[in-house]
């Protein structure tokens, strides 16, 4: 070859040795692309956002190809936020699901089932089995809890030394003891009372309860026999004690009353007793001192039995996201046994993986009745929440008929029935 063929050569070399390179640049770039995803909480509030925003940024500072914008919208508007955008099917990858919707948000096939990510993931094994089935249907995952909940007795001790007042064991000397602490001329009473937003987790705890010889463990909302836990005339008895409650041991105002007000009536010296999730812990350590107020188990029903249940909210990937694999790498690192337990600890509930009961943070004081209550589950009998389609729409539904009942403008029993039907539809639904 001569010279001038070698010259031509050598060029072509060169320009090939380019466009390889060229190539080379835009796969490696493309396997680190730079990506926002979109993120949305509904258990809002300052302090809580201010914590993921803490982690947010330690998460951006390790994966410098990845942003998050986190969308936190008021409280009482998140879940009807999450709806639109969902139902609209805009821009959004992570999603903060819970126990009450993960029915309808699996329906709709809003949420990525998660077992094909979990199972290379090397913190799995340590996520808690009550975790793993509050955030599954049908044995498949689509959250991962943030926030495990399971509801216990805040008590003014204080005022039951002072009144020389045994501690309620049952829901019936819940009532009793209420009525001796209310005194109206003291604007003092015994039970802070939910009427408002989230007030099906009395009217149900004590219908449930009520039934719990023959409820089903695996479908609260109904007994072996198929029929609904509404249907019976023990859920009668049970709604005419929380009537009793209401009236006879409650503020008048408590009728509208959701969790903010329920705690600040406790905090404050309204009310003597307060049943509640350990999210409240936080809030009374802050406002009261530590000798006034202690915890205890859940109240027992009729049969010596607690029926209880763990409710949880957790991360979960929209199903039309267009950035998985990065959704799953910000939802395994907001799981972690670490960024959970900061999280937990900062809000004041229960963590996603079982080492956290080795913190002394969970293992003594106020939540250490969570950890008693958990040894003895023949006592403390664990029902499992089902989802169910319609499931969303209960909490409104229920709160519109008992604030119907208490001010008067509806019967038990046509309430009763009204319920029955609407779990039977829901039932039939699910086949």
């Amino acid at each position: 070859m001569n010279k001038s063929g070698i010259k031509h050569m050598g060029v072509l070399l060169v320009i090939l040795s380019l466009l390889l390179g060229i190539v080379a640049g835009c796969t490696n770039s493309g396997s680190e692309k730079d990506v926002t995803l979109q993120m949305i909480e509904s258990l809002t509030s300052p302090a809580r956002t201010a914590v993921l925003n803490e982690i947010i940024d330690q998460f951006e500072e390790e994966n410098p190809n990845i942003k998050v914008e986190l969308i936190s919208p008021p409280f009482d508007q998140a879940d009807s936020k999450i709806s639109t955008m969902l139902g609209a099917k805009q821009d959004l990858d992570v999603m903060e699901a819970r126990d009450l919707n993960i029915g309808e948000l699996v329906n709709n096939d809003y949420l990525e089932n998660l077992n094909t990510y979990t199972k290379d993931w090397s913190d799995y094994s340590t996520v808690s089995g009550t975790a793993i089935e509050v955030g599954s249907i049908d044995g498949n995952l689509y959250f991962l809890a943030n926030a495990l909940y399971k509801r216990q007795m805040f008590y003014r001790a204080d005022w039951f030394k002072e009144a020389g007042i045994e501690v309620p064991t049952s829901y019936q000397e819940m009532y009793e003891a209420g009525k001796k602490l209310t005194d109206p001329d003291k604007n003092r009473y015994g039970f802070s009372f939910r009427g408002g937003s989230g007030s099906n987790g009395t009217s149900d705890a004590l219908i449930l309860n009520y039934n719990q010889a023959n409820a089903d463990v695996e479908d609260p909302n109904f007994l072996k026999d198929g029929k609904t836990v509404y249907s019976t005339p023990e859920a009668k008895e049970a709604m005419e004690l929380y009537v009793k409650i209401y009236e006879e041991s409650s503020p008048k105002d408590s009728i509208n009353w959701g969790f903010a007000e329920q705690v600040q009536a406790f905090t404050s010296g309204v009310t003597a007793i307060l049943l509640q999730d350990p999210d409240a812990i936080q809030g009374i350590q802050e406002k009261m001192e530590p000798d006034t107020w202690a915890t205890a188990p859940i109240p027992v029903g009729p049969t010596g039995k607690a029926a209880v249940s763990t409710g949880a909210a957790g991360w979960g990937m929209v199903k039309h996201s267009k950035h998985k694999p990065e959704a799953w790498k910000l939802i395994e690192f907001l799981s972690s046994p670490e960024q959970n337990l900061k999280l937990a600890k900062s809000t004041g509930v229960i963590a996603l993986h079982t080492t956290a009961s080795e913190d002394p943070f969970f293992s003594s004081g106020p939540y250490r009745t969570l950890l008693d209550m958990s040894a003895k589950p023949e006592v403390f009998v664990n029902y499992k929440l089902v989802a169910y389609p319609g499931g969303g729409e209960w909490g409104k539904i229920s709160m519109d008929a008992n604030q119907a009942i208490l001010l008067g403008k509806a019967t038990i029993d046509d309430t009763l029935a009204a319920w029955d039907k609407f779990w039977t539809e829901q039932k039939a639904l699910q086949k």
